[in-house]
């Protein structure tokens, strides 16, 4: 069944799709944190002159020879674009679309000149547009693995020197690091991932393959050293799944399936990463929204409470006995409440679950009381609402009709630090809060109340 895995092109190709994809996603992490997405787009736009006067002058076919001529016409590019930059006043990414349309288009016509040019061994050399992976055979490999080890080898041994150069170009510079030498070096390096990966995915997609996997790795974590090594095995597996899918049919292209598994690791990594994925977001969207709402809802009853009972005459079961109801009409649903109806009695049983507060039917209609929990819960979330009302009021100076709906978006996010901070600014400055909750579960009567209640 698998016995076409034996199969000695294919090992080839499955090896260079497999080097190819750890090299140019470690130093694809570089480039992506250095800000330089496209820069690898313009490199291999850039390489197809370099490959086409290198046969030009040589009329070799060989790797060798042409990925020395890819990656003087790189080199030169870069140099071209930082040249742009810093002696006109073009920004540097209309200065990346000049240098990549113009070597680009040089690249065409040699090319089509070599093809009209009668030459006997011309032939293949659009191979380099696309790639040509199924191509490779043991000698290609043996010079994309001596590539491939030398750039890793160079990403350890700058490791350090790349991550203060794609951080905080400044501060290196500020230290003493040789910024402009550590990024011509990082620059060689793109260069050589780029022309490695000619042959295997061409000049249009190698940009995929040497961003994709960066930008995959970064969905997974905050650590440089572990974010390059999820991208060189993101580009690994990228090369070796392309690679395997492209031997499964007689016609299927293996330089657009490795950059299409590479594409689906990052759609991957966009929505299952744990911390920065689309998923976990949502998660924590949905979180954060039931905290505002079961807060909102807290705060509705606590303040129909206070008007409901002068709180000079509350007593633990006076406060038990009058209900909030959950419905959309009858006593106590105007429009102050900040919940909409619908969702009222979720809420109000996943608040009852959690011990907060007690359902309970009367003619026909559901009421719910704070319990002790409740209370406190409810005592805090209006206490924190009205010091920032107080707040914006005497320190912003806001007028009182234009302060709480900033409070409403406030209140769910202050830390009990900051809550000490406003009480203890208000009262320096003489700003008792004389509107902040009167019924305080902690400092009234009621505490034995509601604990004997329970």
């Amino acid at each position: 069944m698998w016995s076409w895995l034996s199969d000695p092109n294919l090992q080839w190709v499955l090896m260079g799709s497999l080097l190819l994809g750890i090299s140019a996603g470690a130093i694809g992490s570089f480039a992506l944190l250095r800000g330089r997405s496209l820069l690898g787009d313009v490199l291999a736009h850039a390489a197809l002159p370099g490959i086409c006067l290198a046969f030009i002058l040589t009329q070799n076919k060989g790797l060798l020879p042409l990925m020395i001529g890819a990656a003087v016409a790189g080199l030169i590019a870069t140099k071209c674009i930082d040249f742009i930059t810093e002696y006109s006043r073009i920004k540097e990414d209309t200065a990346l679309g000049i240098v990549l349309t113009v070597f680009f288009g040089v690249g065409i016509v040699l090319l089509t000149a070599i093809q009209h040019s009668g030459a006997g061994n011309q032939a293949g050399l659009d191979a380099f547009l696309f790639g040509q992976a199924a191509a490779m055979i043991g000698r290609d490999v043996w010079v994309m693995s001596i590539v491939a080890a030398a750039l890793l080898v160079f990403s350890a041994l700058f490791f350090k020197e790349f991550k203060l150069v794609c951080f905080d170009r400044s501060f290196a510079g500020g230290v003493g690091f040789p910024v402009r030498v550590i990024d011509t070096v990082l620059m060689a390096l793109i260069v050589m991932a780029v022309v490695v990966g000619l042959q295997a995915v061409g000049v249009i997609l190698m940009a995929a393959l040497l961003i994709t996997p960066a930008v995959a790795a970064r969905y997974w974590t905050d650590r440089l050293g572990l974010m390059v090594a999820l991208a060189g095995i993101f580009g690994g597996a990228s090369g070796v799944i392309g690679s395997l899918t492209s031997a499964l049919g007689p016609r299927l292209p293996t330089g657009p399936l490795i950059v299409l598994a590479a594409t689906v690791l990052f759609l991957l990594s966009m929505f299952a990463a744990p911390s920065r994925g689309l998923c976990a977001k949502w998660r924590r969207a949905a979180r954060l929204r039931e905290k505002v709402q079961r807060e909102n809802f807290l705060r509705d009853i606590y303040e129909r409470y206070e008007l409901a009972l002068p709180v000079q005459q509350v007593a633990t079961e006076d406060l038990l006995a009058p209900g909030v109801p959950l419905t959309n009409s009858g006593p106590g649903s105007d429009e102050r409440s900040h919940v909409r109806s619908k969702r009222v009695p979720r809420i109000a049983r996943r608040l009852e679950r959690q011990g907060l507060i007690r359902i309970h039917e009367h003619e026909e209609m559901s009421y719910c009381a704070l319990t002790l929990d409740g209370l406190r819960a409810a005592w805090d979330i209006a206490h924190k609402h009205r010091l920032w009302e107080i707040f914006l009021m005497h320190e912003a100076e806001l007028r009182s009709d234009h302060v709480d709906r900033d409070a409403d978006d406030i209140e769910h996010f202050l830390t009990p630090d900051l809550v000490a901070s406003l009480e203890q600014l208000l009262k320096v400055h003489q700003r008792e809060p004389k509107l902040l909750p009167s019924v305080h579960p902690l400092k009234t009567g009621g505490m034995d109340s509601w604990t004997h209640t329970r």
